[in-house]
């Protein structure tokens, strides 16, 4: 990886935050937040928790989804088990099936940096791709 999920990370939230896509979870979300970054064991894994449930309910908050990436790998550092993995592959999968046109390309391109590395630690090599390694049309003319 040529950058830094959790500098990527905290620019993601910042952008979630200041884009309203929080809504009414805004605090909650900033509390797990801090709760995240300033802790680890037990608390740590619990505002995690906490995060990705918050992203389950907005599904279409592209800088929300796109934080839940970063701090999934961040959270396979701390804890390297396959359910990490497999999360963190799937959020991948599902932000990328989303782009949108017009969509930012380097925080897409590092999502997709992500997700070969989640698929690595799944044993998942890229003859097991979805396809999402590069914007192609397919089909047609």
């Amino acid at each position: 990886m040529h950058f830094d999920p959790a500098i990527a990370a905290q620019a993601s939230f910042a952008r979630a935050q200041n884009s309203g896509e929080l809504g009414d979870d805004l605090e909650q979300a900033q509390e797990a937040e801090a709760i995240f970054s300033s802790s680890a064991g037990d608390e740590a894994r619990a505002a995690y928790f906490a995060l990705v449930a918050l992203g389950e309910r907005r599904p279409d908050a592209v800088a929300l989804q796109e934080f839940l990436i970063y701090i999934t790998w961040q959270q396979v550092t701390e804890e390297t088990i396959a359910a990490h993995f497999q999360r963190g592959a799937e959020l991948c999968d599902r932000y990328l099936g989303r782009l949108a046109p017009g969509h930012d390309v380097i925080q897409a391109d590092q999502i997709r940096d992500l997700r070969q590395s989640f698929r690595a630690g799944l044993g998942q090599g890229e003859d097991d791709d979805a396809g999402y390694d590069e914007d192609v049309l397919k089909g047609g003319d």
